[in-house]
């Protein structure tokens, strides 16, 4: 899923009724959330942060712009925080799915519509930028608004779009792309904010000033301070002290996680705490974190505990919480904390129980049918040969598969979450084909109308089942490697994987067929046939001799 993050930063922080106008604005466009509206009554400013898909997220940034356009006069705007325009600034930022080019393109395209159709003068900014120059928000800043009259004639500061006359009631707008900034904070067992500050300065890119024997900073001969490098780049951080909770914490602002991850940043504040007689006594997320962050901390401890990262999903995101301490000053909540989990679609079917599941199934209701069913049962097939990898990785006398094993593991587990959602997909798709059947049809037009969509929805209900069926084929692979180079012990769940991912194929291929038989489109129907009786026929041979080889071992 490709999912994008933005953060524009408006010029009211004190007027309820506005802000709640430019809140609704985003609210009002389908495929995004509002996560966040962070009002600030000093800075005269608000925060607010939404995500959702590419183009989704581009319509509601637009759609808040010109609302800030209408509702924010920049001539009657005072304020602590540096700005120059109703909109200050727009940056998209990358979550998942998406590169981080692919959200400059967003921010070019957004740029664009604001210059031509709202009349505001634009500049890109970060990895945006059109030239060198401008890559920093600070410097394109500079001056803020009041300066902006003199800055836009300078040839090299005229904007990026838009036009380059002063617009007094919405300034101008910086628009750009940059990576995801997680704050985190590190909590100490002490209430002493030197300990704090000292690990923050030991962490942090900008580092701390150097300092003599009597504790005197060393200066150069210009009197700036010589400094002493931090461990990581990308990291921001300070110590200061908590009433609320009576101890020191460490404020931390990773500005590029790919580069400092939190789970190196929290194992070396552990580190340098202890060697100042503290303890670091767990953490804390300000806001949101993308998933990705999570499962790399998940990988990172179950290695360091010298087990098989080969685990669900939600393993991962609990080892993470647990090791990292984020549940210490109050729940930590993977639904809400979690930017993938914001989004993330109903799933009703697989949340339901197993007796919930097989009521519903029993009744005359039409959905969910066989599709699901098969996509269930390949779903069982992966978390087998999962089973099979995790009882195999660490075992005695197996080292010389262990590596071959974790890896195993973690591609039954991807296989496993997308079978799935395939179970859900499948109703979904039937649904659909039902809503194109309800269609009126009383006129010619009508009629046209009602062919097309049930035509486009029976064709999406027969992609479904055939992408269960092509993920088959890896399950079965999945099961013959299990069986071959599993712990022996568990051999006959691995042949249940198998004959699991036999019934899914064979399900699935009912489904593909019984759909092509409502198509019109004959290439289509051929080929798709074709494509489906084909792989049958392949995982129907695998299964057969991942049963031989299970059988062999009685």
């Amino acid at each position: 899923m490709k999912l994008v993050e933005c953060v524009p930063n408006f010029s009211e922080g004190r007027d309820k009724a506005k802000i709640e106008q430019i809140a609704e604005a985003i609210r009002g466009v389908d495929g995004v959330k509002l996560l966040d509206v962070d009002p600030g009554r000093d800075t005269h400013r608000t925060v607010m942060t939404f995500v959702g898909a590419p183009e989704a997220v581009v319509q509601a940034a637009f759609a808040a712009i010109a609302r800030a356009g209408e509702v924010i006069d920049m001539s009657r705007h005072t304020g602590a925080h540096p700005r120059m325009g109703a909109t200050d600034v727009c940056p998209f930022v990358p979550v998942s799915g998406i590169t981080m080019a692919e959200c400059a393109e967003l921010a070019r395209q957004l740029g664009r519509r604001v210059g031509d159709e709202l009349g505001i003068p634009v500049y890109l900014y970060e990895a945006a930028a059109t030239r060198p120059q401008r890559r920093n928000l600070a410097d394109i800043r500079s001056g803020e608004y009041e300066g902006l009259t003199e800055k836009m004639q300078q040839p090299e500061w005229a904007p990026d779009f838009g036009p380059r006359t002063f617009n007094p009631r919405s300034g101008a707008t910086v628009i750009g792309a940059r990576e995801f900034l997680i704050a985190y904070n590190v909590n100490l067992n002490t209430r002493d904010t030197k300990i704090a500050n000292e690990i923050a300065g030991r962490i942090r890119e900008t580092g701390r000033p150097q300092k003599d024997e009597n504790g005197k900073i060393i200066r150069d001969d210009h009197g700036e301070a010589l400094r002493i490098p931090g461990k990581f780049t990308a990291c921001k951080a300070v110590g200061w002290y908590m009433d609320d909770f009576g101890r020191a914490q460490i404020s931390i602002n990773l500005v590029n996680y790919h580069v400092t991850p939190p789970h190196l940043v929290f194992d070396e504040c552990c580190q340098i705490a202890v060697e100042l007689g503290a303890r670091v006594t767990g953490s804390e997320l300000v806001g949101l974190i993308p998933l990705e962050a999570m499962l790399e901390a998940g990988v990172h401890y179950l290695r360091k505990q010298g087990r098989s990262t080969g685990v669900s999903e939600a393993e991962l995101v609990h080892i993470a919480a647990l090791s990292l301490g984020l549940g210490e000053l109050y729940p930590f909540e993977p639904e809400k904390k979690i930017i993938e989990y914001q989004l993330r679609e109903a799933a009703p079917l697989v949340r339901m129980t197993v007796n919930r599941f097989v009521e519903v199934l029993a009744s005359e209701a039409p959905a969910p049918g066989g599709g699901s069913v098969a996509a269930l049962c390949g779903a069982m097939s992966g978390a087998l040969a999962a089973m099979v990898a995790s009882l195999t990785h660490g075992k005695k006398g197996y080292e010389a598969h262990w590596a071959e094993m974790e890896q195993l593991g973690i591609r039954a587990q991807r296989l496993k979450d997308d079978f799935l959602r395939d179970v859900d997909r499948d109703t979904a798709a039937f649904n659909k084909v039902m809503e194109a059947f309800r269609l009126p049809k009383k006129s010619d037009e009508e009629k046209a109308a009602r062919q097309a969509a049930v035509e486009e929805a029976t064709r999406g209900a027969t992609l479904v089942p055939l992408e269960v069926l092509r993920r088959c084929r890896e399950a079965l692979q999945l099961a013959a490697e299990a069986v071959e180079k599993g712990n022996k012990n568990s051999i006959s769940d691995a042949g249940v994987g198998a004959l699991c991912g036999r019934t899914a194929a064979e399900g699935a291929f009912f489904n593909v067929c019984i759909n092509l038989g409502g198509l019109q489109d004959q290439d289509f129907i051929a080929q798709t046939r074709q494509e489906a009786e084909q792989i049958r026929q392949e995982v129907i041979k695998a299964c057969d001799e991942v049963v031989r080889a299970v059988e062999k071992t009685f």
